[in-house]
């Protein structure tokens, strides 16, 4: 019986290097900058060993997301304008909003949910997040589902 393949969505940060190189081998490679796997891996820093064991199994969070839905998770500040503001990030990176749950503000915070669709045109997902992280009044980003 085949194992079922299990997903996890970590920060850049706690990839290890290697990874992270083999991503950036793939990267060169459909650019076409380099036209071979030698090519790339070398100008990566990484052996081809390395390259070929782990190409199947890591990929920039964008390229793997075309037709699914995210549940996001954050708090944000109680202030007028806050949400939109998270709205417009999400229309700008050309995302589908199919839900948004907002719970009663307690201590100036409410906590909200949004299920986001990821089209084809829809931009990089990983700097959307990143944009509303940084957005005033926004706290807690985190993905909490993929359908």
């Amino acid at each position: 019986m085949k194992e079922a393949a299990r997903y996890f969505v970590v920060r850049q940060k706690a990839v290890p290097e290697v990874l992270l190189k083999v991503v950036e081998a793939k990267k060169l490679l459909e650019s076409e900058k380099v036209m071979t796997i030698q090519e790339a891996v070398d100008a990566v820093g990484i052996s081809r060993s390395s390259f070929y064991k782990y190409k199947d199994d890591i990929f920039q969070f964008h390229d793997n997301t075309q037709g699914t839905t995210f549940t996001l998770t954050f708090q944000m500040d109680d202030e007028p304008g806050i949400l939109s503001d998270v709205l417009k990030i999400i229309a700008d990176y050309g995302a589908n909003i199919l839900t948004i749950h907002q719970s009663i503000p307690i201590n100036g915070i409410a906590s909200l949910s949004l299920s986001v669709q990821i089209l084809q045109t829809t931009g990089d997902i990983s700097l959307m997040i990143e944009q509303m992280e940084q957005q005033q009044g926004v706290h807690h980003v985190k993905i909490l589902a993929k359908e």
